[in-house]
């Protein structure tokens, strides 16, 4: 079946409700200034307040969303498809919007029950905390990914966000699998640190089908430290990373971690040598919003991977993506 898409992504589509807020707002729900968790019975009076008291700006997000958007803004249209639960309510409604604005198209599985899902974003600084209430996102079924299966067979390579195996692991390895039969690029993020940390197994259960793993600096100390690694140097956990036991031969492992500001670290299995990119520089004074910065890489990073282009021009299409998306607000 001749490949359609240039990139499938899999994940938790999410409504943003990003504000300005301060310590005091980040005290009330006990959350950390620059987090991403996943909201509890106590954190559920957030959304409204942010709404309410903070005059919030409602973005589409959701990690590989995001990224999805950001690949697709490279690519030729109609090259990136996007797949993901909602639910059938004003709020998916906003994402259709946003996506069809970047020319994204979209796959969503509509859930009778829960409503979409939503995160709220605290902005302090250049910091943010990001809590996510799932609903409906957490209602993803492998039937859905089965049912629209040509999908797959029509994509050239995968990309599925580390918070989806908090959903379905049996879609992520689904794909996984594929990737591995087919000989086609699978990419997965760790996207944040309590994914390695209390999603250890379904992780490792990923291990073998990545092809391309990337994460923050912080993820990658999440990781070593649940993996007993016993070091926080970034280039050794990259090394690790790229290293592991690997399911499809024909590919070597990447492992990319990106520090914020500071250079980005990539490791190639079977390679002594670490890579280092400095980041485009940016101004302080430029920065508008952090929020997505990390997913922007990602779209550029992996349009790249679509494209064939070498490693270094990715890790540049990344790096300028995500200095792009630094001017705007939200993961734009």
């Amino acid at each position: 079946m001749p490949a359609t898409y240039e990139l499938l992504c899999l994940e938790n589509p999410l409504l943003d409700i990003q504000a300005q807020g301060d310590e005091a707002l980040l005290e009330k729900y006990g959350l950390k200034p620059n987090d991403a968790i996943l909201a509890e019975e106590k954190h559920m009076g957030l959304y409204e307040e942010l709404m309410e008291g903070h005059d919030a700006k409602l973005l589409a997000g959701g990690a590989a969303q995001n990224t999805a958007r950001g690949a697709q803004y490279l690519l030729p249209p109609d090259s990136v498809i996007f797949i993901g639960c909602v639910g059938k309510d004003k709020y998916a409604e906003i994402l259709l919007e946003a996506n069809k604005k970047a020319g994204l198209k979209v796959n969503y599985r509509y859930d009778d029950k829960q409503p979409t899902g939503r995160c709220g974003i605290v902005i302090t600084g250049h910091n943010r905390s990001m809590c996510t209430d799932l609903a409906a996102a957490n209602c993803y079924k492998i039937e859905h990914l089965k049912e629209n299966w040509e999908l797959v067979e029509q994509s050239k390579a995968y990309y599925v966000g580390g918070y989806h195996l908090t959903v379905s692991v049996e879609a992520t390895m689904a794909l996984a699998k594929e990737a591995a039969k087919e000989n086609k690029p699978f990419c997965l993020s760790l996207s944040a640190p309590f994914i390695p940390q209390f999603f250890k197994d379904p992780l490792d259960q990923t291990a073998p089908y990545w092809d391309y793993v990337i994460g923050n600096e912080t993820e990658a100390t999440s990781y070593a430290d649940s993996h007993d690694l016993k070091t926080h140097d970034i280039p050794a956990i990259a090394k690790h990373l790229a290293n592991l036991p690997k399911e499809n031969g024909k590919r070597k492992r990447i492992a990319i971690v990106t520090q914020g500001t500071d250079p980005t670290i990539i490791a190639v299995q079977g390679e002594s040598d670490v890579n280092t990119f400095p980041v485009h520089s940016i101004d302080k004074k430029e920065i508008v919003d952090t929020t997505g910065a990390g997913d922007a890489f990602a779209g550029g990073f992996f349009a790249g991977v679509a494209k064939g282009e070498k490693l270094e021009t990715c890790v540049d299409m990344g790096q300028w993506l995500a200095a792009l998306s630094l001017r705007e607000l939200g993961p734009s």
